[in-house]
């Protein structure tokens, strides 16, 4: 294929990406791609890789209520998930929609490439861990789905094989009045890549706990749930959730040492924020 291309069908799209003899760059929002090749340029390793342009692809478009489940295409924006009306367990997702980059970032900045790019800040990866979320890959062969937990495989690695396309994320519905939360430390409000991240989805009736999913992320390579805390977390009172986290719930997460945070203090900010976000929900099923 020739340095660029702009494909409108899918089909296309997955046959120029199978003949093509240098595995092109997937391009939907560019936020991560031109950033990325800008700093290559500037320190002399230019990306000679070619690029295929996504974003005229009717199938990535929209977010679909499918009955179990809703489909967020590849190709929405952080913006337009922000401003979707959506259920409320979606509230984690759509907070960390509005906080993901600024204005002009969430513009264009799709989710499905956040989940790409596979950071471990990833904001996008803590509520859709919290809700099971699964990707959605076409290939010429047909389409699988994977868990999300299972697409990324660690520091910029995922499942994604040769000649796959991600073409959305698929989120089953939760309980009618389930209450979620999104907890992100930063250097600043916006425009910040997080130390910690936290998001919470919960589920309850007559004022009990039944069902409680926490994700936590910027602690580990990929992020990560807690089933411990989840576990513990079942049967408790509502008003009484955000005491139940303790420092042993967080023995799976590894969080490192950078320029932004010690692994100490990571693992104290995600305790507090994991107490902060099991207080909305408690507060939400109260109302």
């Amino acid at each position: 294929m020739t340095a660029y291309r702009r494909p409108t069908r899918l089909t296309e799209a997955l046959a120029l990406l199978a003949e093509a003899p240098l595995p092109p760059l997937l391009l939907a929002g560019g936020t991560d791609i031109y950033p990325a090749r800008a700093a290559a340029e500037a320190w002399m390793r230019p990306v000679d890789r070619p690029l295929l342009d996504l974003s005229a692809l009717p199938e990535l478009a929209g977010i679909e209520d499918r009955g179990d489940y809703h489909r967020i295409g590849a190709r929405v924006t952080w913006a337009a998930l922000r401003e979707a009306a959506l259920p409320p367990w979606f509230d984690a997702l759509r907070q960390a929609a509005s906080q993901v980059g600024g204005a002009q970032v969430q513009n264009r900045a799709t989710l499905v490439g956040n989940l790409c790019n596979a950071s471990p800040a990833a904001d996008g990866v803590p509520p859709l861990l919290a809700l099971d979320a699964e990707v959605e890959l076409a290939g010429l062969g047909g389409v699988r789905r994977l868990p999300l937990g299972g697409f990324i495989r660690g520091n910029r690695q995922t499942a994604l094989a040769p000649g796959e396309i991600a073409t959305a994320v698929l989120v089953p519905k939760a309980a009618p009045d389930a209450a979620a939360r999104f907890e992100k430390l930063g250097a600043r409000a916006y425009l910040v890549i997080s130390i910690v991240m936290v998001a919470a989805v919960v589920e309850a009736a007559v004022g009990r706990i039944t069902r409680a999913r926490i994700a936590v992320g910027a602690c580990s390579p990929v992020a990560q749930r807690l089933p411990g805390l989840e576990a513990a977390l079942a049967g408790q009172p509502l008003a009484q959730a955000a005491a139940v986290p303790a420092a042993a719930h967080l023995a799976a997460l590894a969080p490192i040492d950078d320029v932004r945070a010690t692994a100490a203090y990571r693992r104290q900010a995600a305790l507090v924020l994991l107490r902060r976000a099991l207080t909305l929900p408690a507060e939400a099923h109260a109302a």
